[in-house]
């Protein structure tokens, strides 16, 4: 049977958020944003590890009690400059105990309002899978196309359209050789449609958002209690 890891890339800077630290390690109800995440990863009975690929010189990390999060968690610093070098360093560190066949879930640090009812429905709708596949919702807003100046110049036809999120899973041997042949892309099914596959759309909902803004964490905040 395959096994599951999981790997968190954690060596961006966050820049858009604009705060003096890198976004990951930003309060969260007491804790780093990135604790979160790695919560839910390290919680699930499924995920044999979990990697958080860290920069190779990041201040922060030591300066946090990671332990309640259990012997599951591993780091390795060698973080690169994009995030598609980061997973692939990370896959490589994984290669002493990871089989081609085995899944790898790769989530975003700031995306700490995943749920266990999401892990499970990916798993669910990827046991079978002979590509893997993404969390993702449909996108439900109007989009419009702008000019140089902010202006419209057209609205988007939305059907069909998914907004990709984290967890995305595929096989270990298929994404280290996807991310190896293509890594100018912005998340892993990217790498994997490069290889002229189609990653399978699983239907998440909008909690699972991505912190990249100070009002994200305040929405962050308000999920989080409301599940408590």
């Amino acid at each position: 049977m395959p096994r599951y890891f999981a790997i968190v890339p954690a060596a961006g800077s966050g820049s858009r958020f604009g705060a003096e630290k890198p976004k990951q390690y930003l309060g969260l109800l007491g804790r780093p944003l990135i604790y979160h995440a790695l919560a839910a990863l390290t919680a699930c009975p499924e995920i044999d590890r979990v990697w958080v690929v860290l920069s190779p010189d990041d201040p922060w990390w030591p300066q946090y009690d990671w332990s309640e999060l259990g012997s599951k968690l591993e780091t390795v610093r060698c973080g690169g400059a994009t995030r598609a070098e980061s997973v692939s360093n990370g896959l490589r560190a994984a290669a002493m105990v990871a089989a081609d066949d085995d899944w790898v879930l790769v989530h975003d640090a700031a995306r700490p309002c995943l749920s266990a009812e999401m892990l499970a429905a990916l798993f669910a709708d990827l046991a079978d899978d002979p590509v893997g596949g993404i969390l993702a919702v449909p996108v439900a807003d109007t989009l419009k196309r702008a000019d140089a100046e902010q202006r419209v110049v057209a609205t988007e036809p939305r059907d069909g359209l998914w907004q990709a999120q984290t967890p995305q899973m595929f096989r270990y041997g298929r994404l280290s050789e996807a991310l190896a042949k293509c890594s100018a892309v912005t998340d892993e099914a990217g790498a994997i449609e490069a290889l002229g596959l189609k990653p399978k759309l699983v239907r998440s909902d909008t909690t699972n958002l991505k912190v990249t803004y100070p009002a994200d964490l305040a929405l962050a905040v308000m999920i989080l209690r409301g599940r408590k």
